[in-house]
C-alpha cells in the first residue's frame, strides 16, 4: 500500500532533502525512521528536492509499506522515532496511481530576510540579514517582469540537471514587516509550477537588489539572453523555506 505523508523540517543541519553518501539529509532520517517501524528498508520518494539549508513548512513525500496501522495514524510512529528537527505533520493512503513528483502542480517558496544595524540572533537561524532597508514597492513593480511562462535560464546555478529552462510563475507576494524593536522584516513568496535549481534564491537576491536602489532591466536582459551574471548574488539558503505544493486534489484530512 502506497502512504503519502505531510513533512515539515528546520533545514540547517541537513545536506539537502535527497540522500548522500556524505551527509545527513531530511530522506535519509525518513528513511531510518521507516526501517526502525517497519523493519525492512523503505525507500521514501519526496515532493521535490531541497538544497542544504532550506527549510519547509509541509513537502509531501510517498511510500510503500504493509501495515495495520490506519493510515492517518502512520504519522505518530514517524513521530516517536525521529528527530526535533523533523515532524511528520499528516499522514494519509495514496489515492490510486498518485505520485507526489509528477502529479504536482504548484509549488510555493517563501523567502525571509530582515534589516537591522546589527544582527540580531534570534532571526540570524531562519532570515538573512540585508545591509540597507528595502523599497518594497520598487521591488514588487520589478516582480510583475517575472510573472508568467519565461526561459528562466537565467535564473538557475550552474549544476542544474532540468531538461528544460521554461517554467511558469504564477505569483509574487512580498511583504514588508516593521517588528518595533529595530528590524524590519521581508518576505518574498512565489508560487510557479515548478524551479530551478537555486531559482526562487536567485530571483531574491534580484529583487532586494532593485529594492536597494539597483535598476529592474537586468531581468528582462537575463530573460531574453540567459545570462545569470546580469543577475544579482544568490541569496543564502537559510531563508528559504517550501511552504506548499498543490495537487489540485485532497490528499489529507482537514485541508
Amino acid at each position: 500500500m502506497k502512504y503519502v505523508l505531510g513533512v515539515s523540517y528546520d533545514g540547517t543541519d541537513f545536506a539537502g532533502w535527497q540522500i548522500q553518501k556524505n551527509g545527513r539529509t531530511v530522506q535519509g532520517v525518513l528513511e531510518q525512521a521507516a526501517f526502525e517501524i517497519f523493519r525492512k528498508e523503505i525507500k521514501i520518494k519526496g515532493s521535490g528536492r531541497t538544497d542544504a539549508g532550506v527549510h519547509a513548512h509541509f513537502q509531501v513525500c510517498e511510500f510503500e509499506a504493509e501495515t495495520s496501522v490506519p493510515a492517518k495514524k502512520v504519522r505518530e510512529c514517524f513521530n516517536r522515532i525521529l528527530p526535533t528537527d523533523v515532524s511528520v505533520l499528516k499522514s494519509a493512503a495514496a489515492p490510486e496511481g498518485f505520485d507526489c513528483t509528477r502529479a504536482a502542480r504548484k509549488k510555493t517558496y517563501c523567502y525571509r530576510a530582515y534589516y537591522a544595524e546589527y544582527p540580531l540572533p534570534l532571526f540570524e537561524r531562519y532570515e538573512a540579514r540585508l545591509k540597507n532597508k528595502i523599497d518594497t514597492q520598487r521591488m514588487r513593480k520589478a516582480a510583475e517582469l517575472l510573472i508568467g511562462r519565461h526561459d528562466f535560464k537565467a535564473f538557475s546555478a550552474t549544476g542544474s540537471s532540468a531538461k528544460t529552462s521554461e517554467r511558469e510563475i504564477y505569483s509574487i507576494v512580498i511583504r514588508e514587516n516593521a517588528e518595533g524593536r529595530g528590524a524590519v522584516h521581508y518576505e518574498i513568496e512565489v508560487c510557479g509550477n515548478g524551479f530551478l535549481y537555486n531559482m526562487v534564491r536567485i530571483i531574491a537576491g534580484e529583487l532586494f537588489g532593485i529594492g536597494s536602489g539597483k535598476g529592474d532591466g537586468a531581468i528582462k536582459k537575463a530573460l531574453e539572453t540567459g545570462k545569470r551574471e546580469l543577475l544579482a548574488k544568490t541569496m543564502p539558503a537559510k531563508g528559504l523555506a517550501l511552504l506548499n505544493t498543490e495537487y489540485g486534489i485532497k490528499l489529507f484530512e482537514n485541508e
